[in-house]
């Protein structure tokens, strides 16, 4: 009933089912299926960009950069993207490669960044690897978490916008129940492009507090069960289609 991966497209990310990407390395073992994901956010965004605007091709850009740094695990594979001369930065913080931000865990823990003691951490990044938390926000969000444009500010070579990420809290964050709400948090995107259009640094203000309090409004669960909760969510993740194809 399907069709092959060479038939199908995704009209908000490049690079996914094109004709370049049938040796790439896929961290899942194929390509990730946004279908789900791209239906939460036709249904939930605010903005509809006109096509060939600044605006879609902006937020197409990001999505595509997004898809890449999640699930694509060869620097060769990444063509939205200089891999070798990346950085990215988090409200001022000193840049990072992108061999920097997997030693911290990647993507998750690279946003969830913080200076606060231990005892006040909701998410702690240094505890958690790159597979913890994509399994804790895929679990969270089994639809997705998803982005949208808000506004453009410049255009290339120095991208500058604002953007919303948001999903439906329909799982649990570490020990906090489901609430069923969407949860979402909005911030500012400096992304800058060199002369083949390849993204080489990336700048993101955000407060993680904005996030993290919407997933922390659920029921705290007794600690003596965290465990068997983490385990069960690991177990569903491993056998849901959705939520591997997520992030």
């Amino acid at each position: 009933m399907g069709s092959s991966d060479d038939q199908k497209t995704d009209k908000y990310r490049s690079y996914l089912y094109d004709e370049g990407e049938k040796n790439t390395r896929w961290r899942f073992g194929a390509a990730p299926n946004y279908d789900a994901v791209n239906k939460l956010f036709e249904e939930g965004r605010t903005k509809i960009w006109p096509a060939g605007s600044i605006e879609e091709k902006v937020q197409n850009l990001v999505k595509t950069f997004e898809m890449e740094l999640f699930h694509k695990t060869r620097p060769e594979d990444y063509k939205s993207l200089d891999p070798y001369k990346l950085t990215l930065s988090l409200n001022g913080r000193k840049p990072m490669s992108m061999k920097e931000v997997g030693m911290i865990g990647g993507g998750y823990n690279f946003f969830l960044q913080t200076a606060l003691p231990e005892a006040m951490r909701g998410y702690d990044p240094a505890s958690e690897t790159v597979d913890t938390s994509h399994l804790a926000f895929t679990t969270t969000f089994p639809r997705g978490f998803v982005l949208e444009v808000l506004e453009v500010y410049a255009g290339p070579p120095v991208m500058v916008f604002k953007f919303r990420h948001w999903g439906h809290m329909e799982g649990p964050f570490k020990s906090h129940a489901a609430t069923g709400e969407m949860v979402e948090f909005f911030g500012i995107g400096v992304y800058e492009v060199d002369e083949n259009m390849k993204i080489v640094r990336v700048e993101f203000f955000l407060d993680r507090g904005e996030l993290l309090g919407g997933l922390m409004r659920g029921s705290a669960a007794d600690s003596a069960h965290a465990p068997d909760e983490a385990a069960a969510a690991a177990a569903a993740s491993s056998s849901c289609p959705f939520l591997r194809s997520t992030g």
